[in-house]
């Protein structure tokens, strides 16, 4: 009997509304554009031309990432919870321009504390909201596909802020630079609005199995203390940002002091270099996640950052710089793009699936927020040099315990086992790989 033709990987779901793959590609686009208009701007902005000092900056940047670690794994519950999903993302993006527009007008030290506290509040409900969307928009079969697109689309939004900003620090001000997050948040606002809200399949959109007639009752949240791989997912997650997030910040000051005048333009070149490896390395974990497995990517994407930041120390020269910060585009595109999949794998059929993602990302939140503060320490004291090499040793650490002691989280008929191609029997009691909804 002849196999059904597989369906486009961005084929409309069957619901009660129209939903075109179009409106998930432009909300991952501007959220990027949203979110990279701050960051490493504001860092570089703070002590290039506020005069701030290392610890000063590390403090800010350390409080308001813990102070909003304690919202992130409840806003992964409420995510689960509620069928409100988009008018969640259109009140964080509103947070963030509020944000972003008080530090403009007032980047003195407790506006931009009480403004960044808020902001990191908010800046992980993004990640979580949008992998709820697409799991209830496409069926687990489409997901690696469909997640791979969504993180290659956030890249392109990064080349197209970090291009932007870029040009508006260079013909206007670095200061300037914060006005694009509004102009960005209502247009990412518009892009959620044009997902219709009935095309959403809730329960799936948790990591439930079976749509809402009849679907059972979701796990405890004991789950998520009781699945192993998960800890030691979140707990490698945390090491892995906190030697990672202090990196960029750290080599767009080296260069802001080196090219005083078109700082903001050095800072772009870093972000850009980086996010177009990112970019088609996105496509390639979505296209192949299923075939090789989760691990062997994560060891590649954990790998690469010890290497990374030891090369950082070897030339102070632009170029190098620049060029170094290409792995970037390795490392973090591969984490960014497998993570909602590794977390899809172990909450499949719990309903925790958005709890989850809230636990990965307070691990996260966790080690960039303690990093700036260590990041700033040691190189007020010791050097740029020495803050490199420990965000290395760090780096290492993480790789060692993901490569020891991580299981494969792929299930049968999620991905073949490493050396074989991925066959129908493997796939058997799922729908075509590509087919959405």
């Amino acid at each position: 009997m002849p196999t059904a033709r597989p369906a486009p990987a961005d084929k409309p779901p069957p619901s009660t509304a129209p939903f075109r793959g179009a409106s998930l590609d432009a909300l991952n686009f501007l959220l990027a554009d949203v979110r990279g208009a701050l960051g490493p701007y504001l860092n570089v902005f703070l002590v290039t031309q506020q005069q701030w000092s290392q610890e000063a900056v590390g403090l800010v940047t350390t409080v308001g990432g813990l102070l909003g670690l304690a919202v992130q794994t409840p806003v992964g519950g409420l995510i689960d919870a509620t069928r409100w999903k988009r008018g969640l993302i259109i009140t964080a993006l509103a947070v963030l321009a509020a944000g972003a527009a008080t530090i403009y007008a007032a980047p003195s030290f407790w506006p931009v504390m009480v403004a960044n506290a808020l902001m990191a509040a908010v800046g992980d409900v993004f990640g979580p909201a949008v992998a709820a969307l697409t799991l209830g928009l496409y069926a687990r079969a489409a997901l690696a596909r469909r997640m791979g697109r969504n993180s290659a689309f956030d890249h392109g939004g990064n080349v197209a802020i970090a291009a932007a900003a870029g040009l508006v620090g260079w013909a206007v001000s670095q200061r300037a630079v914060f006005l694009l997050v509004p102009v960005f948040a209502v247009l990412a606002a518009l892009a959620v609005l044009s997902i219709p809200s009935a095309a959403i399949d809730h329960t799936r959109a948790r990591g439930g199995e079976k749509e809402d007639d009849g679907a059972p009752q979701p796990s405890g949240l004991r789950v998520l203390l009781t699945c192993r791989p998960l800890l030691l997912y979140a707990g490698c997650t945390m090491l892995f940002h906190f030697a990672n997030a202090p990196l960029l910040p750290l080599v767009g000051q080296k260069l802001a002091f080196a090219h005083k005048g078109v700082a903001t333009a050095m800072m772009s070149a870093c972000i850009i270099a980086a996010q177009m490896i990112m970019l088609p390395i996105a496509l390639m974990v979505g296209r192949t996640a299923d075939r090789w497995g989760r691990k062997p990517l994560l060891l590649i994407g954990f790998g690469i950052l010890p290497i990374r930041a030891v090369l950082y120390t070897f030339s102070n020269a632009s170029a190098w710089l620049v060029g170094v910060q290409l792995l970037d585009g390795v490392g973090a595109g591969i984490w960014g793009a497998i993570t909602p999949l590794v977390l899809a794998d172990l909450m499949r059929g719990t309903g925790r699936y958005n709890v989850a993602q809230g636990g990965v990302a307070t691990a996260q939140g966790v080690g960039a927020s303690l990093s700036g503060l260590a990041a700033g320490v040691i190189v007020e004291h010791f050097g740029y040099s020495a803050a490199f090499l420990t965000s290395a040793a760090v780096a290492a650490i993480a790789f060692a315990a993901l490569a020891l002691a991580m299981p494969e989280t792929a299930r049968n008929g999620d991905a073949a086992a490493p050396g074989r191609g991925a066959t129908e029997a493997d796939a058997a009691g799922w729908p075509a790989e590509d087919e959405a909804g």
